[in-house]
């Protein structure tokens, strides 16, 4: 893999700016060659503003998708703001809460309230166990040259030519009211792709290895990544989406690929062709950074605990596994701050290195190619009647059908492996979770801690690796033992697919552009409406509730998945969890900071103990003043799109973050659209510090840095603060408290 930087590109090879300009490329056209991305061909058909490069766009879409963790906020946020229809196709899928089990009707009460919201809205409702968000995304609204937003992280169809994102739902609520998604134009990333994979090696040994090498280096965060190269007709459409959707974990902002006959040939056999055009970048194009990857040189990969980005060669890893298990737990301790051990070198045994369960699941591995040539490995073996387990998720209903119809998930059964329904749950710890001090390998998206459902606090703990679906297949055969795929002896041609969606057209209720406004929303006993939320005063008073040092500190730390997402209806009892895995401590702090706000606004009486902090810092503090809780953590947010992780701090009484910055756009537009300030600072902070922000509401309006008092035992530290731009309707949008209260306002 080979880095470039900012690059010129010329039919597809790199050039310098000096021999353009000897071929008589003029200086004009050198600037503007920015413009001859797939990319910017997407960006400039959808943003109502026209796209610039260093300018801000206003994007709106052309379709949406939610699921059944988060479409019911989205709804209730979205009618509290005045929503009356859908104006956009918007699909609201049931593929994560649809096996949760946590007692009592809340999943099925949600999944009723979707339905209802669909049929008064005009939606497009998907039942539970029929498809995959993403899965059904791709079958049935991708389109060369769209856009789509998507209220999960993993919202990616660029090898279908359309430009996708993930993010927090005040966004997509803002699409349902019409308003636009406001960014500045993105930096594009060419990704070329030479040769073509050898057999045994999968999307996520290709994708493993980008991630491997782009996420710590930063080299794509925030930007679109752009496949292009002789490489990509080299690669059938569905390994292309797999390693499309695991673009989301190098932490860029979305991906978009050239297209050829095979993409044709996909939208043709799912009755589509109309939405294929072919897309590709113009002779000359500009990208501000250059990423070489030659496909024949990739090898079967794993990801350990705890990130995508922990990648190593699988060959490497059976090879001397005592190293790299040794240094693997040493990290995984350090992490897990001592809550609870695991020692992954207790995997190796005379043999080789074994593990104990294994996972083909979701939007990434859940394909029907990835199933299918992990059918063919399996046929005619055995995973055995020990420890070892292995579970298949389809992606969707077309494709369990298809697999069914030529053996495939016969030849899986035989083999021992469990075949379940369509269902994202091992992906976030709502199934499958392992048995403690157990690791498991799996075609999932994420390996992060405690995301596979265990929980450090109660002694429990278990981790997750990261490989293909076909060195799974091939660990599966010899009984849990680490095998390569590329060293297994297969028959790697699988069936030509055939689409047959006729479990969509039996159960998928399809109501855009036919609202019914008389029909009434259906509500279970834990959808709750969102509580009040105070406006920004003048000056604001921050008490620390939590500090977390880690490198980086993922959304399931902020609000952890599993079990907890069927709560994720009713704001204050979500917020019970936040942080629980993570500073199990900091719900009841923030509680507590939260009554002496509330006694604050009651009294007009500041508590004692802020008002000897004001004193200390010498200061006189005019107008309105709010007391709320604050976290610091050095890197939030990477991970998922879910807006929880910043409403559930909000609703216990939070007003900001501070941080050294933010690992997604998306972490930091879940804070801003929940009206808490997304603060960067050197300073440094304890838990109990009292920081005053005085001039916060001016110092917002005149985007100057913010005067930060921190209060620690008497003392004071003196320090500063800013926030990366903001758009003018984010400012309002802290201002006002919330996305919510500034619609109420408009």
């Amino acid at each position: 893999m080979k880095l470039y930087g900012p690059s010129y590109i010329l039919d597809e090879k790199i050039v310098s700016r000096e021999e353009l300009a000897a071929a008589g490329y003029s200086q004009k056209k050198l600037d503007e060659a920015y413009q001859g991305t797939i990319a910017y061909s997407i960006l400039s058909q959808h943003s109502v503003n026209g796209a610039e490069k260093g300018k801000t766009i206003c994007v709106k879409f052309d379709a949406m998708a939610s699921h059944d963790i988060t479409y019911v906020g989205i709804i209730q946020t979205a009618k509290a703001s005045g929503l009356t229809k859908f104006p956009l196709p918007y699909v609201l899928t049931n593929c994560h809460n649809s096996l949760c089990a946590v007692g009592g009707t809340i999943n099925e009460d949600d999944h009723l309230f979707g339905l209802s919201a669909a049929k008064k809205y005009g939606g497009i409702f998907v039942p539970a166990h029929q498809a995959v968000i993403h899965t059904y995304m791709r079958e049935c609204y991708a389109k060369c040259g769209g856009m789509i937003l998507g209220s999960d992280s993993h919202t990616r169809y660029g090898a279908l030519g359309t430009m996708a994102v993930g993010e927090g739902g005040p966004e997509l609520v803002k699409q349902l009211l019409e308003m636009t998604y406001d960014i500045k134009y993105p930096d594009v990333v060419a990704i070329i792709l030479k040769g073509a994979p050898r057999k045994g090696v999968g999307p996520h040994d290709v994708a493993i290895s980008i991630i491997g090498e782009v996420f710590k280096k930063g080299i794509v965060k925030n930007k679109v990544m752009e496949f292009i190269g002789e490489g990509v007709e080299n690669l059938p459409v569905e390994y292309r989406n797999g390693i499309d959707v695991m673009t989301t974990e190098t932490a860029c902002l979305s991906s978009i690929w050239k297209t050829d006959y095979k993409v044709k040939e996909y939208y043709a056999i799912r009755g589509r062709a109309d939405d294929y055009k072919k897309l590709a970048p113009k002779k000359l194009a500009y990208y501000d950074e250059v990423i070489e990857v030659d496909l024949g040189e990739i090898e079967p990969m794993i990801a350990l605990p705890f990130h995508p980005s922990n990648a190593y060669k699988l060959s490497d890893l059976i090879a001397n596994p005592g190293d790299i298990l040794s240094e693997a737990t040493k990290n995984i301790n350090e992490l897990l701050g001592g809550k609870v051990k695991m020692d992954l070198t207790k995997k190796i045994k005379k043999d080789g290195v074994y593990v104990e369960q294994a996972v083909i699941a979701g939007c990434a591995g859940g394909t029907y190619d990835n199933i299918a040539e992990s059918a063919n490995i399996l046929r005619g073996k055995t995973i055995g009647n020990g420890e070892f387990t292995l579970s298949v998720y389809p992606g969707s209903q077309p494709v369990f059908t298809e697999l069914v119809n030529n053996g495939s998930i016969a030849a899986l059964m035989k083999a021992g492996a469990s075949v379940r329904s369509c269902f994202c749950g091992p992906c976030f710890g709502a199934g499958d979770v392992p048995a403690n001090d157990c690791l498991s390998i799996r075609h999932t998206t994420r390996n992060f801690e405690s995301r596979e459902g265990s929980k450090p606090l109660e002694g429990q703990i278990s981790a997750v690796a990261l490989m293909d679906a076909r060195s799974i297949a091939a660990t599966a055969a010899n009984g849990g033992k680490l095998t390569s795929a590329l060293d297994y002896d297969y028959d790697a041609n699988i069936p030509p697919y055939h689409h047959d969606d006729s479990s969509y057209k039996s159960r998928v209720y399809n109501g855009f552009g036919k609202a019914k406004a008389a029909e009434p929303l259906r509500y279970g006993p834990n959808i709750a409406d969102w509580p009040k939320i105070a406006a920004l005063p003048d000056n604001a008073v921050y008490k620390i509730a939590a500090v977390i040092n880690d490198p980086v500190t993922t959304t399931d730390e902020l609000i952890p998945s599993g079990e907890t997402s069927s709560y994720r209806s009713n704001p204050l009892r979500l917020a019970e969890f936040a942080l629980s895995r993570k500073v199990p401590e900091y719900v009841g702090r923030a509680k507590a900071i939260k009554g002496e706000s509330d006694e604050y606004v009651s009294s007009g009486v500041l508590p004692e103990e802020y008002v000897a902090a004001v004193k200390a810092a010498g200061l006189t503090i005019a107008g309105s003043t709010y007391i709320t809780s604050a976290i610091f953590a050095t890197k939030p947010g990477d991970g998922s799109a879910r807006e929880q992780a910043a409403s559930c701090q909000r609703v216990l009484g939070g007003g900001a973050n501070f941080a050294r910055e933010y690992a997604t756009k998306r972490y930091r537009s879940n804070l801003i659209n929940w009206g808490m300030l997304p603060y960067l600072t050197q300073a440094n902070f304890e838990v109990g510090d009292i920081v005053i922000v005085p001039g916060v509401k001016q110092a917002l309006t005149e985007d100057r840095p913010f005067d930060l008092y921190i209060v620690r035992g008497g003392k004071v530290i003196k320090g500063d603060a800013s926030v990366d731009k903001l758009t003018d309707d984010e400012k309002q949008i802290i201002k006002d408290g919330c996305l919510i209260n500034y619609y109420a306002n408009r």
